[in-house]
C-alpha cells in the first residue's frame, strides 16, 4: 500500500510542478516587455520614406486590431489552466486539455506576430530589411529580462 501512495504522491507533485511551470512561463511571456519593441525597430533607425511609413501604419493598425483578441485568448487559456489545476487531484484530462488550449492560443499569437513581422519587412528596402532582420534576431535572442 505504501508503494501506491508514493507513486500517487509523485504523480500529483509532478502534475503540480508541470502546471506551475506552464503558468509561470505564460505569465512571463505575457508580462515581458523588453525594449526594443517591434514598433521601435521599424520606426527608429530605418529612415522610412513617406510611402513606407504610410504602408507600415496600415499594417500596424491591422495587427493592432487582432492582437488584443489573441492575447485575451492566451489569458483565458491561462485562467482555464488555473481552474483545472484547482479542480484536479493530479494531471487529469481536464489539466491536459487546458495545457493544450494554452499552447494553441500562444501558437496562434506567435504565428500572427511572425506574419506581421514579415508583412512589415516586405515594405522595406533590402538595406533596411537587413537592419530590421538584425534587430529582430537580436531582440529574439536576448536573454535579459
Amino acid at each position: 500500500m505504501k508503494g501506491w501512495r508514493a507513486i500517487a504522491l509523485t504523480a500529483v507533485l509532478a502534475a503540480i510542478a508541470s502546471a506551475a511551470g506552464t503558468w509561470i512561463g505564460a505569465s512571463w511571456v505575457l508580462d515581458r516587455r523588453d525594449p526594443p519593441s517591434l514598433h521601435d525597430i521599424v520606426h527608429d533607425g530605418l529612415e522610412l520614406s513617406t510611402d513606407q511609413h504610410a504602408r507600415i501604419e496600415v499594417i500596424e493598425a491591422r495587427f493592432a486590431a487582432i492582437r488584443p483578441g489573441l492575447e485575451n485568448e492566451v489569458r483565458a487559456a491561462n485562467q482555464e489552466l488555473a481552474h483545472a489545476i484547482e479542480q484536479s487531484d493530479g494531471d487529469s484530462p481536464q489539466v491536459q486539455a487546458a495545457v493544450d488550449h494554452f499552447h494553441v492560443a500562444m501558437g496562434a499569437l506567435q504565428k500572427e506576430t511572425i506574419a506581421h513581422v514579415f508583412e512589415m519587412r516586405s515594405v522595406l528596402t533590402p538595406e533596411q530589411a537587413a537592419v530590421f532582420n538584425d534587430r529582430i534576431v537580436e531582440a529574439l535572442s536576448s536573454t535579459e529580462s
